[in-house]
């Protein structure tokens, strides 16, 4: 390991969240630019059905960290002057330019209107596009059960008809914009995004436990997503995505081990480089780092529009968005420094790379709701907290 810290704060912060229920089990790794420095994990896989102990080689779903995986993907075809960002969308994917802003409801009839603008691949990577998620915002969610459009979870490619919901470039609406960029990467490449991906970043990274669709090997190695029953207990509800989805989702698809995910953070934290293997250039990282939305702002707070798949998320003021990532412009007193990158997954997952301090970190459960205040959301600041008081 690279650098010596008393792990039994982190530890003891780990098994504390598991004793008290706030999460069903626990993952948390830490590394530095020449190494891992800290690992970690409290509780069983699938609790009432497993007595195997997580920890950083267990399989987790990690949902929306998936999309700086395929952000990345995108940036190195932009490197290679394949892919215009400043493009319209609808040049790589012409059935984009059927997608309509919902603008209200006529009763339970939703009233559609053509964008004022053309949505670009930088809007698409920075969430500026209009594009939503159901679970924060209510239009959406009134639009889908109008409609019965599915949101992407389920896999279904009918999902790709959902409304944008703002004119693109108005605001920071955060929605499927990677999995509609994943789309473009494949149009770009002429394959689809599990090949991209695999030849592009997780193969040469050594991720060889990062993928879309797990072996019989590694589901046996996975945890269940949780949710609590009647009596406040864990319970596992099951393999929640489809195993045969009609593309590979670039907003929330793969699967990964904190073991493996680190190195890709490590990566970005080195400027694009491990071991001696290069997937982005210094710049084009530089360029992830740096405000990409201008004057929009990342949304202080985001209500919940259903309260069992996440709670509303509390950023706070003063937040930009770079490629694929959440930017912190100020300091936070004991934690990361101002300008890391970070992102989390809807099951609960958590990462972020501090380039300031030299460090990059990620938290694993997998569990419903997202980001509930006094459970999950605590213990990301809990573990971030004991981590940089180790240091």
């Amino acid at each position: 390991m690279s650098r010596t810290i008393n792990a039994d704060r982190i530890d003891s912060v780990l098994r504390d969240a598991v004793d008290r229920g706030a999460v069903p089990h626990v993952a948390a790794i830490a590394a530095d630019a020449d190494g891992v420095f800290y690992e970690g994990g409290a509780g069983v896989r699938i609790a009432g059905e497993s007595d195997d102990q997580v920890g950083t080689s267990t399989q987790f779903r990690i949902m929306s960290m998936t999309k700086m995986v395929a952000t990345t993907a995108a940036l190195q075809q932009k490197e290679r002057g394949e892919l215009d960002f400043d493009a319209p969308v609808e040049e790589y994917c012409p059935e984009f330019a059927d997608v309509k802003v919902l603008e209200g409801f006529d009763g339970d009839t939703p009233i559609l209107r053509n964008p004022a603008s053309k949505a670009t691949v930088h809007q698409l990577v920075t969430h500026t596009s209009g594009l939503a998620y159901w679970f924060w915002n209510a239009d959406l969610v009134k639009y889908e059960a109008a409609t019965g459009i599915p949101n992407v979870v389920p896999g279904s490619a009918d999902a790709f008809k959902a409304p944008l919901v703002a004119d693109p470039g108005t605001r920071y609406v955060y929605g499927i914009n990677t999995d509609w960029l994943g789309k473009v990467v494949e149009s770009v490449a002429g394959t689809t995004l599990d090949n991209v991906i695999r030849d592009g970043i997780t193969g040469p990274l050594g991720m060889d436990d990062t993928m879309f669709r797990l072996d019989e090997a590694r589901t046996a190695n996975a945890v269940t997503v949780h949710v609590k029953g009647d009596d406040g207990a864990w319970t596992s509800a099951g393999e929640i995505l489809n195993q045969e989805p009609d593309w590979w989702a670039g907003g929330h698809g793969l699967y990964s081990t904190p073991k493996d995910y680190i190195r890709f953070e490590r990566a970005l934290l080195r400027g694009g480089e491990l071991d001696g293997t290069r997937i982005l250039k210094e710049a084009t990282v530089d360029a992830a780092f740096s405000n990409q939305i201008g004057d929009l702002d990342f949304p202080a707070e985001i209500p919940t529009a259903d309260p069992p798949i996440t709670d509303t998320m509390y950023a706070g003021p003063g937040n930009k968005w770079g490629y694929g990532l959440l930017l912190n412009m100020s300091d936070v007193p004991g934690r990361r420094r101002a300008g890391s990158g970070a992102w989390a997954g809807l099951f609960n997952t958590h990462f972020f790379i501090d380039r300031t301090t030299g460090i990059c970190a990620s938290i694993y459960t997998n569990s419903l709701p997202f980001i509930t205040r006094d459970d999950a959301w605590k213990l990301y600041g809990d573990f971030e907290e004991a981590l940089y008081a180790s240091l």
